[in-house]
């Protein structure tokens, strides 16, 4: 397989995860624009140095050309960059593993859709959160009846305060034209969740939103345009950034400080926060994405839902609370928890579902593996969980949410 995008996710999940993973697949190529983050990645992954490529372009190329085997690859390049690499490998007959979301815009998502049905590849899109243990457990008590009739569900996303500084202040998401909305890009999981513990088609969707904090009539008396440069309320700042990268995280080798540069030392950090986006105030950034949102949505069948997406928590997690007509149960992501209740026999059962303590609760390694065993043909013609299919529904409803919130109405999307 090739990597195209050897970033956080291509290069820091994928690629590991094909790494540990020797009997069925090989990293044989990848391609990314920044000199030292390819060949960080190449090395790790043992991708010999004439296959680490500055563009994709050159590597389907080389693939196309014959001059290695490739039957798959995974697509990481940045957002607004998706829709023409995934066109090209399917092209070349190739499976893709789709970093979410598929495309910023629903004409995006169109043409890969086309791509697929004429190419002879499969698309998977990494909506890694079906693979997580408590909410697989927790799609089965739904649709085995342990609430009896589903009646509603409340959905919250915690990013957590100093995650989205991090992602959609400083970072590469923080503007719509150059990413996606903030829905879009981090939420179109948690819109996938509902609809797969629903079962029911979305049949009217509105929002509301807005950018409450991270402005610049926020910024404290004083603050100047980057944290390094004295801050008067440095102690006392949540969004600081020393105190996000080298107080939170130190010196070490693991995300977000890999974003910063490829080889975190305190002062590659310091010097990386001095003069690159993420040392800048967080009230002085060219930001734009929404920092709180809430969506209600309305199924086939009457179930209704509600998303909330919010930057200010202390946690990054996601909490869910659904009610049934013969019972409720809450879900704790972080703690990989479920608390059931059952209103016919009183009883309240606590489920652990064992929580792995790392990032997506190990839902990122069961995707990966589970789409390295489908291309490898281990599961013959089953799709999987999050074909392209089954993924195109949350991003439908994530376009008619943010239409619905900028005209502030309710969406049909029954037509």
């Amino acid at each position: 397989m090739a990597i195209l995008g050897a970033g956080n996710r291509g290069g820091d999940v994928y690629a590991p995860a094909a790494t540990a993973a020797p009997g069925l697949v090989r990293v044989v190529a990848l391609a990314d624009p920044r000199e030292a983050r390819r060949h960080a990645v190449g090395e790790r992954s043992g991708v010999e140095p004439g296959r680490r490529y500055d563009h994709w372009r050159a590597l389907l190329g080389d693939a196309a050309a014959g001059r290695f085997e490739l039957d798959a690859v995974v697509v990481a390049t940045p957002d607004a960059d998706h829709v023409e690499p995934t066109e090209a490998a399917l092209a070349l007959g190739l499976d893709v593993l789709l970093e979410k979301p598929i495309a910023p815009d629903l004409a995006g998502v169109r043409r890969i859709a086309l791509a697929a049905e004429r190419g002879r590849g499969r698309v998977t899109v990494a909506h890694v959160l079906r693979h997580a243990p408590v909410f697989e457990r927790l799609a089965a008590g739904l649709r085995g009846g342990a609430l009896g009739r589903l009646v509603g569900i409340d959905h919250v996303e915690h990013v957590g305060h100093w995650h989205f500084a991090h992602s959609y202040v400083r970072g590469a998401w923080r503007r719509e034209a150059d990413a996606s909305p903030m829905l879009l890009a981090k939420a179109c999981h948690d819109l996938d969740l509902l609809r797969w513990w629903v079962g029911e088609r979305c049949e009217r969707v509105t929002s509301s939103a807005a950018v409450r904090h991270f402005r610049p009539e926020e910024a404290p008396a004083g603050a100047p345009e980057r944290c390094t440069d004295g801050c008067p309320v440095e102690e006392r700042c949540p969004y600081g950034a020393p105190r996000i990268y080298l107080g939170r995280y130190g010196a070490r080798s693991v995300w977000p400080n890999l974003v910063l540069t490829p080889e975190p030392s305190e002062a590659s950090v310091l010097e990386a926060l001095r003069t690159g986006p993420y040392g800048r105030c967080v009230y002085r950034c060219d930001n734009d994405v929404v920092d709180h949102q809430v969506v209600a949505l309305e199924f086939a069948g009457g179930v209704r839902a509600s998303l909330t997406v919010t930057a200010f928590t202390a946690e990054m997690t996601r909490t869910v609370r659904a009610w049934g007509t013969h019972g409720e149960v809450a879900a704790h992501f972080g703690r990989g928890e479920l608390e059931w209740h059952d209103f016919r026999t009183g009883e309240r059962r606590l489920e652990d579902c064992g929580a792995s303590g790392e990032a997506h609760d190990a839902a990122d390694q069961a995707l990966a593996r589970d789409w390295f065993e489908r291309v490898a043909g281990v599961h013959g013609d089953d799709p999987g969980a999050t074909d392209l299919a089954a993924s195109l529904e949350s991003h439908v409803i994530a376009f008619a949410a943010e239409r619905a919130r900028r005209e502030a109405r309710w969406i049909d999307l029954r037509a």
